[in-house]
């Protein structure tokens, strides 16, 4: 459904490309404040732009009755599973295009080699963990209309933990040093991709009732 429309992959790409790209606009052309900064842009950006689709995760299935299908099929297909499927194609669809664009950035952030690989593999890691956060917020939203407002409130104070651990596992002063903050990182995606589909699961069903 997301490839036919294409809209929420388009959406994101852009808004990330668009924020990263008017830092250097309103900073300067100073190589060395960029370059320190640069990629604690890239991933301010990236948790901004994965805000922007979050909403929808489960919205089409809502609105067209598939939901309540889902939920009541739990005996045979656990809701956890499609929980965890829908957070899967939305990170393929929205965040995996969305760090492709970074080696072409990291130019404008005069952000070396070393940092930029660093970068992509942190923000796979992190994105996929931002999506799986989401999907909470968007479940216990979902029949709410500022859904998209209120699922920013609540999940932003969980997603400091990934993003400072994104940060410092990309960070030029880490240089060579990223196996403990990469580990961290990926603690926490194993952590929140078991915990994050049961919490989501039993908000959809709340929601349902």
């Amino acid at each position: 459904m997301a490839c036919r429309t294409g809209c929420d992959t388009f959406m994101t790409v852009a808004f990330f490309i668009i924020i990263v790209t008017l830092v250097p606009f309103a900073i300067g052309p100073d190589e060395v404040l960029l370059s320190r900064i640069g990629t604690s842009v890239i991933w301010i950006s990236a948790l901004l732009s994965s805000l922007l689709t979050l909403d929808r995760l489960f919205q089409r299935d809502f609105e067209d009755g598939s939901l309540d299908l889902l939920i009541l099929m739990d005996h045979v297909f656990p809701v956890e599973f499609v929980v965890l499927a829908k957070c899967l194609a939305h990170w393929l669809l929205t965040s995996v295009p969305l760090v492709m664009t970074v080696p072409a950035l990291s130019l404008l952030l005069y952000l070396e080699l070393d940092v930029m690989l660093n970068s992509m593999i942190a923000l796979l890691i992190g994105t996929a963990t931002l999506t799986i956060i989401g999907s909470i917020g968007a479940a216990l939203t979902l029949a709410l209309r500022c859904g998209n407002v209120l699922t920013a409130v609540l999940i932003l104070p969980f997603t400091i933990p990934v993003l400072v651990l994104g940060v410092f596992t990309a960070s030029s002063d880490n240089r060579g040093s990223i196996t403990t903050p990469l580990i961290a990182l990926l603690s926490l995606a194993v952590i929140f991709s078991v915990m994050g589909p049961i919490l989501s699961a039993a908000a959809l069903k709340i929601t349902n009732e």
